[in-house]
């Protein structure tokens, strides 16, 4: 299987995912704006994502994977069935329990991520939204669940495309039923919740096809037997034990989170939203190559370290860290010389005034600090994994978890709800330093020769593509071309063109030859 291809593959469908999602923010942002509404709505989705990574996406995923792919490995696919079932049996009653426990504790949740509602007078919406919402994670456990024997059966598109069905719901929700909630005296705000909803719903009705075609598709035990059968099999045991760590791992994240959206409530209305539309615009660049990277890398590690193949293990993480310094620094560099342009083309219309652009600009360009280091963890955090070593990255986490609260006391003070984008980005780039260094040290990942013209070029290369997009930020003002709706956006393609053609034509010129990028595993 060529890795490339496979990221590629899977880099495109998540480009669809990122443009209906940018569709769906921009939509949100021109009929909401950023107010105590929209605010009490990212509360809310907040809280079901936050469970979503923790127990479905983050810990399940890192302790799922490795085992499914060694137990395909060693044993066949009738054992690797047999593990599957299990699992889902587990799941989906745990997820049952956990789905009837939030709706009925959604005050206590709410609350506790975002006290502040209750001064701006969002917190009732936020409840209800909770309420409506909360179900989701189950859906996107099973998602999960789903997209791990895909991916490890190397069926990376629809896994990679599911997330599209959620955003486009969520617009349907928004130009549909928002008008229909007004016109019968509900705030239209709730559309989007009932919008996440029915998008969890397809999300996982889209994952049955593609395991009926691959002989996967699980068999849930409704019986108490085979229930108990299912608790008591060495499979779900040996991911149980790893997930431990691993929810400790992200759970940490899942905190520091949580308290910046607590510390966000506080700063005043708006802040949450401001956060939530500069997330949406890193998100791009973080997904399109770490989750790529990540989604393709894991199996192939896990594999790897089943047949005990330590060059392979190493060339593929070094094929990796090469690809995110090739792809993530421009995109870095671009979120921090470029934002107004980004933000104000994409977002600015309707509710979304020139204030809104330019506080989220400010927290855009603090995410864009911690770039290069939000996607490297993708690939990184995999290297133990693999391994099956998720104590290493729990305890890196744990240290990243109070160094990001001691920079919000420096830097939120001085920068307002920025601060808390920039204490992200700081402590993404620590994280990300730390995993390398472990990985080195144990020789996991042992770099293979060029690393330093290899770096000398991209930093060239991105230092002239950085120098043409910020004269554009500063020659043209992109607030006051608002008015001109298809006039700045064809700019901003003619800049983003360019400068495109200059880092990938300066990176040929000076020797860089991404045929070298085409690798097999």
């Amino acid at each position: 299987m060529n890795l490339l291809r496979a990221a590629s593959v899977v880099s495109v469908l998540t480009l669809a995912s990122r443009i209906t999602g940018l569709v769906r923010e921009q939509i949100v942002a021109a009929l909401f704006g950023a107010s105590v509404m929209t605010d009490a709505f990212n509360v809310a989705f907040r809280l079901p994502n936050l469970l979503r990574r923790l127990f479905a996406e983050g810990a399940f995923a890192q302790a799922f994977v490795p085992i499914l792919a060694a137990t395909r490995e060693r044993d066949g696919d009738a054992a690797t069935r047999t593990l599957v079932n299990a699992v889902a049996t587990v799941l989906f009653w745990v997820l049952l329990l956990t789905s009837v426990l939030g709706v009925l504790a959604a005050p206590l949740l709410v609350w506790l991520i975002g006290a502040g509602l209750q001064r701006s007078g969002g917190f009732d919406a936020a409840v209800v939204m909770t309420r409506i919402m909360f179900p989701y994670i189950g859906f996107m456990s099973l998602v999960a669940l789903s997209a791990g024997v895909l991916n490890t059966w190397r069926r990376f598109a629809v896994p990679a495309v599911t997330p599209v069905l959620l955003n486009l719901a969520v617009i349907g929700a928004a130009l549909w039923f928002g008008p229909w909630f007004e016109r019968v005296g509900v705030a239209p705000i709730y559309a989007l919740a009932v919008g996440v909803m029915l998008g969890g719903v397809l999300q996982l009705a889209l994952q049955v096809p593609a395991l009926l075609r691959i002989g996967m598709l699980p068999r849930i035990g409704l019986s108490p037997a085979a229930v108990r059968a299912a608790w008591h099999s060495d499979g779900v045991r040996r991911i149980l034990r790893l997930m431990a760590p691993a929810v400790l791992g992200v759970s940490v994240a899942q905190i520091s989170l949580l308290i910046n959206t607590q510390i966000a409530t506080q700063v005043g209305p708006g802040a949450v939203s401001w956060l939530t539309y500069a997330d949406r615009l890193m998100e791009f660049p973080t997904a399109l190559l770490g989750v790529a990277l990540g989604v393709v890398l894991l199996p192939q590690l896990s594999a790897a370290q089943a047949r005990g193949d330590a060059a392979s293990f190493s060339a593929m993480l070094d094929w990796g860290l090469r690809l995110v310094l090739l792809l993530a620094l421009p995109c870095a560099i671009a979120l921090l010389v470029f934002p107004s342009a980004l933000t104000a083309v994409l977002y600015q219309r309707g509710a979304f005034s020139a204030v809104d652009v330019a506080q989220t600009v400010a927290a855009l360009r603090g995410y864009g600090v911690g770039l290069l280091g939000l996607v490297a963890l993708k690939v990184l955090a995999p290297g133990f994994y693999a391994k099956q070593d998720i104590r290493t990255p729990v305890k890196i986490a744990i240290g990243v978890l109070i160094l990001t609260q001691l920079l919000n006391l420096v830097f939120v003070p001085r920068f307002g709800h920025a601060g808390l984008a920039l204490s992200i980005g700081c402590a993404a780039l620590v994280n990300a330093l730390l995993l390398l260094i472990g990985l080195l040290r144990r020789g996991s990942w042992r770099p293979a020769p060029g690393w330093p013209l290899f770096l000398l070029r991209v930093l060239a290369a991105s230092t002239l593509m950085g120098l043409l997009l910020a004269y554009a930020e500063h020659r043209l003002d992109w607030v006051a071309l608002g008015s001109h709706e298809l006039r700045r956006a064809g700019w901003l393609a003619a800049v983003l063109g360019a400068a495109a053609l200059l880092y990938f034509g300066s990176l040929l010129a000076i020797g860089l030859r991404l045929r070298h990028f085409m690798r097999r595993a």
